[in-house]
């Protein structure tokens, strides 16, 4: 089992909730996260006032996965979430010691 974990813009959710559906990913846990890489930040201006932005809002999404369907995930996020721009995020693939499905206690494969 592995549990992705996926940095995106905001902006691309839909693209990429939709294409991981059609790729068979059945759960997502999303969390509005801010972070900053090469992408830096960027100067806005407020009422008159300009101040610098250093930390971007970015969504993290964590999928937990059997491991035969990590390629397929990994696919459908770089293709719903990509444009070519510094910004577009990152994803990370760990290795899920154990998964327990608190209702049933099932465990392993069918507790996802």
């Amino acid at each position: 089992m592995k549990l992705l974990v996926a940095i995106i813009r905001p902006h691309k959710l839909d693209d990429v909730r939709d294409a991981l559906s059609q790729a068979g990913v059945t759960g997502v846990t999303l969390t509005e996260v801010k972070g900053f890489g090469r992408q830096k930040g960027h100067t806005e201006l407020y009422r008159g006032a300009e101040y610098q932005v250093e930390f971007l809002p970015k969504l993290k999404l964590e999928i937990a996965l059997d491991a035969n369907q990590v390629d397929q995930a990994i696919e459908a996020i770089l293709s719903a979430s990509r444009t070519g721009k510094t910004g577009d995020g990152k994803i990370f693939v760990l290795d899920l010691a154990q998964t327990i499905r608190i209702r049933t206690g099932e465990t392993g494969k069918d507790a996802l």
